[in-house]
């Protein structure tokens, strides 16, 4: 175990320096994170398919449970059962436009860790900083329990838990638990837990926070203990079920699903699941008793019980969907919680937007209409007035209104668009739209996937800590 202490201590160490501007120490949160007797329980994964380029590098890191997909770079890191999924990244001679620019790839995109620990902890997509279209890079970042880090290069920054950084060049931050961030770029920036901010300078900034008394019910963070409350509790009550995740031995038989399906092995499965054609249920989502209609996905982290999603309906990373009747094209953003109950079932019409973080807890029926945004904490149906609006009325917007906690600015019309096209972009590299062999996306590529395993050292000194390995084809 002394390799992975000094390591670990290191990457405090740094991810401390990077925040001393902050006045920021995430020691008192790390001493709990990752913890050493768990580090050699568990393999990790890589995946290999004909569609994505094979080049893995594991220098100096532990990577216990994590699962690595295309081209990635790991260095002197700790992960803890994270996902890093490289099958959106660029590819060598694509032409990407940014602004009034063009820039052609040199080289194939790369997923580069280092000197970071990373913690149940999502990363996927691909660069969107034109500065660093090869590399998406996370360096001297610390990311606790169910972030994501999405499309988003990363340095030096503290991400709590249930944070999102989504298509943002981050540097030198810390972004608060359960919150989430969409800006394009930002630096040496603290930012308040449950603070849903949504900007594309010159077009529109979009800005919610939630209440802090009542977001510590559902996550809390404390230098003296782990996270807790409503949401940890929630996947903690289901964690028996996901030890199957790491058990490559026994894991149970998958019934068939239509061909143009995609069901990950490492999904949990429990009966009375009906998946339609061209659906993708990503690894370590959480299905019981629910329906998947046609072109729906279930993204890594995602639940999904006792629900029906009647088709081209989005789950983003780490959503949940219970007790809910959801229509069409029915987006749900990360880590949001939908939490309905037997006797007061949820029901989200036609086209409705769920904003990234939205908490909707009812003990009575709800639902809502179709065409509507919805965002915040909403546990009735008042707090759902003061907490959405219709896509159409939104669209209207020229400057700028406010409604309950929420203040909007710029055109309305440029949001709806960029979250329609946002949705479309999601289904169609989904692979929703597949027909007659054409449009194929990760639905149909990923029954193509190989998975593979790879080992820790389990004593002396490295325990814990994985050999130096490349892997090419």
């Amino acid at each position: 175990m002394k390799e992975l202490e000094k390591l670990f201590n290191r990457i405090v160490q740094r991810v401390n320096i990077n925040l001393r501007e902050q006045k920021f120490d995430v020691r008192p949160y790390a001493d709990a994170l990752i913890p050493p007797d768990q580090m050699s329980k568990f393999y990790a994964f890589y995946g290999i398919t004909p569609d994505h380029p094979l080049d893995l590098h594991f220098e100096n890191s532990a990577l216990a449970g994590s699962y690595f997909l295309g081209k990635c770079r790991v260095r002197n890191s700790l992960l803890y059962k994270s996902d890093i999924r490289g099958d959106e990244l660029k590819r060598k001679d694509n032409t990407i436009q940014f602004g009034d620019f063009a820039l052609t790839l040199n080289k194939d995109e790369i997923i580069d860790i280092e000197d970071s620990a990373l913690v149940k902890t999502l990363v996927h997509n691909y660069s969107h900083d034109p500065e660093t279209p090869e590399k998406f890079f996370i360096t001297d970042t610390l990311a606790m329990d169910y972030a994501n880090i999405h499309g988003s290069p990363t340095d030096g920054s503290f991400l709590g838990p249930f944070a999102t950084v989504d298509l943002t060049t981050m540097r030198d931050c810390v972004i608060g638990s359960y919150s989430y961030i969409q800006a394009g770029e930002i630096s040496h920036q603290k930012v308040d837990p449950g603070t849903i901010w949504v900007h594309k300078p010159g077009q529109f900034n979009f800005l919610y926070k939630y209440p802090q008394d009542i977001l510590a019910h559902y996550v809390s963070l404390s230098p003296d203990k782990v996270p807790w409350g409503v949401l940890i509790d929630f996947i903690e009550e289901r964690k028996e079920q996901f030890q199957r995740v790491f058990d490559f031995v026994n894991l149970d038989a998958i019934e068939s699903i239509p061909e143009t399906a995609s069901l990950d092995r490492y999904a949990v499965v429990l009966p009375n699941i009906k998946i339609a054609e061209n659906v993708l249920v990503s690894q370590r989502a959480y299905l019981e008793n629910s329906t998947l209609g046609k072109g729906a996905n279930a993204q890594e982290n995602c639940f999904i019980i006792n629900s029906c999603l009647q088709g081209y309906n989005v789950t983003a990373h780490g959503a949940k969907i219970i007790e809910a009747q959801l229509g069409p094209y029915v987006f749900v953003g990360f880590n949001s919680f939908l939490y309905g109950k037997k006797d007061s079932r949820l029901t989200i019409g036609t086209g409705c937007v769920i904003v990234p973080h939205t908490i909707i807890d009812i003990d009575q029926p709800l639902e809502i209409p179709a065409g509507h945004l919805v965002w915040g904490l909403i546990r009735n149906k008042e707090e759902l007035a003061t907490n959405s609006l219709s896509l159409d009325e939104l669209a209207s917007v020229e400057s700028s209104f406010t409604k309950g906690r929420m203040h909007f600015e710029g055109k309305g019309a440029l949001l709806v668009q960029s979250f329609k096209d946002r949705i479309h972009h999601i289904l169609e590299a989904n692979g929703a739209f597949f027909a007659n062999g054409e449009n194929a996306g990760h639905a149909q590529r990923n029954q193509k996937l190989s998975l593979n395993t790879i080992q820790p050292f389990q004593f002396g000194a490295k325990a814990g800590m994985y050999p130096s390995i490349r892997i090419l084809p």
